[in-house]
């Protein structure tokens, strides 16, 4: 393979951008890259921490779900910038800046967390396939595997087509939790209040930690991977002007998607709190013990139902970007490509085979361990491409002009040291606490 090869080649400047027209015309062709991006940051493994959340401590925690959108929302418009101001993705960046040792050790731990994130998202899947059809566990993380052919047929029709499920499963999402929250009559006073941060979040110790687990659960690493490259697909002009304009349009995409992402997060946690928390259930964590339990909460079958469609539609959705990040971080950190169906295989193999093996022989509750196992592993990767990121946007020398502005530069590490900080205490709490 060419040292220069692009990343994601096969869809590479494959869409057109209107040279004129409105600004929301324009901004209609570069929509997209974004919702694929927010998949991210409400898939599977978000649901626990956000059910935990709310069945805990009521409306207390959204400030928190709030503040760590916010954090991503940065870190995303820092990753669109440095794709379209490079022309390089993350993992291409960290291999032209690294030494060969400390660029695969990278790519191995970020291998690591996109089999942490599958193994989530096929777990989510399969605990959604057992409580809508009644499908073994075991049976359905089998199934997921066959979301490989969903993904090639889609990549051979055009980027777009990929994009367009995306949207329409996220929409799926935001339908189903429209009518949780119409049923749950939630208190509108607590939920304002609660976007409120309290100290009592810092001081009370369990309350830190499902705080952390939530943030943990929202920034995902391949998500930074993913969205360098992804903006790479629009064909902008390679001009300073063109380049300007496209990460303008880039950064709004990623932001309203991301809005619309913590809605689905806040969503979860205020159905949590108006039905379990209010009701004196305070210790629900569990997926499957909350759809249960929403029926007769609600008072209409209808109620988990649709909690097990959102779940389902996160999953597939969550599924169908891994495959892109997985191909992105293994041709950028390696230089080397291999057919996306073998690739997406491996991926798919790594995340089944211990899936398989733990639902077999633990069932319900080992599946519920490996979910949370997978958030830790996550939280553990997250600073190793959060600091690249960063210091790559703040260098004159690979971003020109482009180059992060003196408050933005603080402001991005002040997050990422945030982001350290949080992550090694929820990691310390994990196994000594």
């Amino acid at each position: 393979m060419a040292a220069d090869q692009p990343s994601l080649p096969e869809v590479h400047r494959s869409m057109k951008i209107p040279q004129k027209g409105s600004w929301i015309r324009k901004f209609l062709a570069f929509a997209g890259p974004g919702y694929l991006v927010a998949v991210g940051y409400m898939d599977p493994g978000n649901w626990a921490t956000d059910i935990a959340g709310g069945s805990m401590f009521g409306y207390s925690l959204l400030s928190v779900i709030m503040l760590s959108n916010l954090m991503a929302i940065l870190l995303q418009a820092l990753a669109g910038k440095l794709g379209i101001a490079t022309g390089r993705d993350l993992a291409q960046a960290c291999r032209d800046h690294y030494s060969k040792p400390v660029a695969m050790g990278l790519w191995a731990l970020c291998e690591l967390a996109i089999a942490a994130c599958d193994l989530a998202e096929v777990i989510g899947a399969a605990i959604a396939l057992n409580l809508l059809f009644g499908i073994p566990l075991v049976y359905g993380v089998l199934i997921t595997a066959l979301d490989v052919m969903i993904v090639l047929f889609l990549q051979n029709k055009g980027f777009r087509y990929v994009e367009s499920l995306v949207i329409a499963l996220i929409v799926t999402i935001g339908a189903c939790f429209a009518f949780e929250m119409f049923w749950s009559q939630p208190d509108v006073a607590g939920i304002l209040g609660g976007f409120i941060p309290t100290t009592e979040i810092i001081k009370n110790p369990e309350m830190l930690y499902i705080a952390i687990g939530i943030l943990g659960a929202t920034v995902m690493p391949h998500n930074l991977y993913l969205h360098s490259s992804i903006v790479q697909t629009r064909d902008y002009e390679r001009t300073t002007l063109g380049k300007r304009e496209a990460i303008k349009f880039a950064t709004v995409d990623s932001t309203i998607a991301l809005v619309f992402a913590m809605g689905i997060n806040a969503a979860i946690l205020i159905l949590s709190s108006a039905t379990f928390h209010r009701a004196g259930m305070t210790d629900v964590a569990d997926i499957a013990d909350a759809y249960h339990l929403l029926a007769p909460l609600l008072g209409t079958t209808l109620g988990s139902i649709l909690f097990g469609v959102a779940l389902l539609a996160a999953g597939m959705n969550s599924t169908l970007t891994g495959t892109l990040a997985g191909q992105i971080v293994m041709e950028g950190f390696l230089n080397l490509r291999i057919t996306p169906w073998l690739r997406r295989l491996i991926t798919r193999m790594i995340a089944i085979v211990p899936a398989v093996i733990v639902t077999a022989m633990y069932g319900e509750s080992g599946a519920t361990d490996l979910l949370i196992l997978s958030q830790v592993i996550l939280s553990l990767q997250l600073s190793f491409a959060v600091v690249p990121l960063v210091k790559f946007t703040s260098d004159k020398t690979k971003m020109g002009e482009f180059v992060n502005a003196p408050w933005l530069k603080w402001l991005a590490w002040f997050v990422a040291t945030v982001i350290m900080g949080l992550n090694l205490y929820l990691l310390y709490q994990t196994f000594f606490g």
